[in-house]
């Protein structure tokens, strides 16, 4: 009977495994291995910083990235109601999820406010902010207010403010706990720290993750391709389990940003090897 069936589908035309070509039919794309984690794997926006959107939401299409931190030369401070909507729908339409916004850099209490109101006008519920640290009892207000996280980008040996996790969390500790921090890994390295331990030690208070890598623990360490560097990622993948963590890891490849692309593929790929290769 069996055999009956498959000869009569032959006769009508109807390729057992194929497409209308007579072409072998492949298998629907797996899901990415990023997928099957509590955390998601995203794309920090300044990665584009010298290209529009329409380039970035194609590589995060092509690289399979469904999380976008937004940044204001993409969607800009004064746009209206109708342009933030419409941006949402590009997104939606490349399957991106628009999560938080930033790093906003914030000297006056009106730039916080201005930060926060664009947060609520965009619609989500993480900034990314670097506050001069007089601002943070104002931060702090405003966090209340909004009922938002606030998540502190720290900046490694290049800058006075908050130069490694150690320095965020000193300042945030006894603040709301919906302040905490950004632990851009690559920067905390730089300043001489291990961000795998800080992750652990600090890992209540980290709401975002900046993705990449370094050759060095100190200023000179210069941000590379993930894998390419000194920081120990199957460590780190799994310290990202052993905490809990339901973030966002959010690719930022500071490395030929005229032309990041193959690095942004070799990043993305060498993460989720980490994430196959560390699975028990």
């Amino acid at each position: 009977m069996k055999r009956f069936a498959l000869l009569f589908l032959l006769a009508a035309g109807i390729t057992v495994g194929a497409n209308a070509q007579g072409t072998v039919k492949r298998p629907d794309p797996q899901p990415a291995a990023d997928t099957r984690e509590p955390f998601k794997l995203g794309m920090a926006g300044y990665t584009f910083a010298k290209f529009g959107l329409d380039t970035a939401l194609q590589t995060l299409q092509r690289a399979d990235v469904h999380y976008f931190c937004i940044k204001d030369f993409h969607l800009p401070f004064n746009s209206t109601d109708e342009q933030i909507a419409a941006f949402h729908q590009k997104l939606k339409d490349k399957g991106v999820t628009g999560y938080g916004i930033g790093p906003i850099y914030m000297k006056t209490e009106a730039e916080v406010d201005r930060a926060f109101e664009y947060a609520k006008r965009v619609g989500v519920k993480l900034i990314v902010g670097v506050p001069n640290y007089e601002l943070l009892p104002y931060v702090n207000k405003k966090v209340k207010e909004y009922d938002m996280k606030y998540a502190i980008h720290l900046h490694g040996p290049d800058m006075p403010l908050y130069p490694d996790a150690d320095d965020v969390w000193k300042n945030v500790k006894n603040l709301d706990p919906r302040m905490g921090m950004c632990l851009d890994i690559g920067h905390d390295t730089r300043n001489g720290k291990d961000a795998v331990a800080d992750l652990k030690k600090y890992h209540t208070r980290v709401f975002d993750i900046h993705l990449k890598d370094v050759t060095g623990p100190t200023k000179q360490g210069y941000s590379v391709e993930v894998g390419r560097g000194i920081i120990n990622f199957p460590a780190f993948v799994k310290m990202l389990r052993q905490v809990g963590y339901t973030g966002v890891v959010s690719l930022e490849h500071e490395r030929n940003m005229d032309n990041p692309f193959m690095g942004i593929a070799e990043s993305v790929g060498y993460f989720r090897a980490m994430l196959v290769a560390t699975k028990k």
